[in-house]
């Protein structure tokens, strides 16, 4: 899955990438020297506690901003654990045409856990429990609920508006800094493949769809 991903972002000519790394750290480690790390520049962060995903990126936020031209660049955040045919190019246009903070990538599917936009494609709140009551931060007004699909693009003065500490949700500060007024925007990606690769179940349909073409 970690191959996947880095093939996928070197396709759209990303080389610089830092991953964060838990369990079996090392051998993940090994696997990118033996690999000579695929053509990339690849940093590594170590998390001997679990972060989040919030908590994750604010541990690596210096990789985004060593050189002062950088904070101008926005960057993507990946979830190793999906795989999809969206189009990171596309969604980049997206986000600096609309000089957005934070652009989600998010589909019209079943989730346990949705995110609710404006029709403006803000995010204005979320949908989480089993009784999957709306908890809005911003004004009510009719909103869509969509499934986040674990890829964003992210402007770097992100990085320093993040006031939460240790371990923590990217969400928890999205849903803050939306009720502030930030542009946090939802790209809608239902015309590609995304699949989460949680279960192996998953990742069997995943090998099925391969062999029929489905995700290329």
């Amino acid at each position: 899955m970690l191959e996947i991903t880095l093939s996928r972002l070197r396709a759209f000519d990303i080389r610089d990438v830092i991953i964060n790394v838990h369990y079996f750290a090392d051998m993940i480690v090994e696997y990118l020297r033996k690999n000579k790390s695929f053509g990339m520049r690849i940093e590594i962060s170590r998390e001997e506690v679990l972060l989040d995903t919030g908590g994750g990126l604010k541990k690596a936020a210096g990789f985004f901003l060593e050189d002062p031209r950088d904070f101008e660049t926005p960057f993507i955040l990946h979830n190793v654990d999906v795989i999809s045919t969206i189009d990171f190019q596309r969604i980049a246009q997206f986000h600096t045409e609309n000089q957005a903070l934070a652009t989600l990538a998010a589909q019209d599917r079943e989730t346990s856990r949705y995110l609710l936009f404006d029709e403006r494609h803000q995010l204005c709140g979320r949908r989480t429990g089993r009784d999957q009551k709306n908890e809005l931060v911003r004004p009510p007004q009719p909103a869509q609920a969509l499934a986040f699909s674990g890829i964003h693009i992210i402007s770097p003065r992100f990085l320093e508006l993040m006031v939460e500490d240790g371990v923590f949700s990217i969400i928890t500060a999205y849903l803050r800094l939306a009720a502030q007024g930030e542009k946090i925007l939802a790209f809608r990606t239902d015309e590609y493949y995304w699949r989460d690769m949680g279960r192996p179940e998953d990742v069997l349909q995943a090998v099925r769809d391969l062999k029929q073409q489905i995700l290329s």
